[in-house]
């Protein structure tokens, strides 16, 4: 018996689970990086930097989650290998190589600018095709917004303490 949430998408969904599938690699690999980064963030502001990557880094597993469940919901199984992550990405993953806290920063903004955009693609497919993958979807960008933002006030901050110094 087919399941009924399932039939009320209005659009392939096949192509609902490649596209959720993508949205979960980026979040598994934003996670890592989050997660990482926090562990080796070097220089000024170092702690509230710590602070908000470590934050960011439990959001973005939640959002793994809130994904990998709607996928089950849809009859699809969740990327199931990391290699997979890297395959169907759409943001990529940026190595915090350079462990400058203004580095790791601006890596995690771009990400996050990068998710934004990828979620709001998501919103304007599903607003009209699945309003429970949209409603998910919309919790979601709400929170990378206010993550970008977040990441943007610390650079901000950073920046004016350095010039000060000056």
């Amino acid at each position: 018996m087919a399941k009924i949430g399932r039939a009320i998408v209005k659009m392939d969904v096949d192509e609902l689970i490649n596209l959720l599938n993508k949205a979960l690699s980026d979040e598994w690999l934003a996670y890592y990086q989050y997660w990482i980064g926090a562990k080796v963030v070097k220089g000024p502001m170092k702690d509230a930097v710590i602070a908000e990557l470590t934050l960011h880094a439990t959001e973005e597993l939640s959002h793994a989650e809130l994904i990998a469940t709607r996928i089950i919901q849809l009859g699809g199984t969740p990327v199931l290998s990391p290699q997979e992550w890297f395959r169907l990405t759409n943001c990529g993953y940026d190595a915090p190589v350079d462990h400058y806290v203004e580095v790791v920063l601006d890596q995690n903004i771009k990400g996050e600018q990068c998710a934004i955009r990828t979620y709001n693609d998501l919103l304007n497919i599903t607003r009209e095709a699945d309003p429970v993958t949209y409603n998910i979807v919309l919790t979601i960008i709400s929170q990378e917004v206010e993550h970008e933002e977040d990441l943007s006030a610390l650079k901000e901050d950073l920046e004016l303490m350095l010039s000060r110094r000056q």
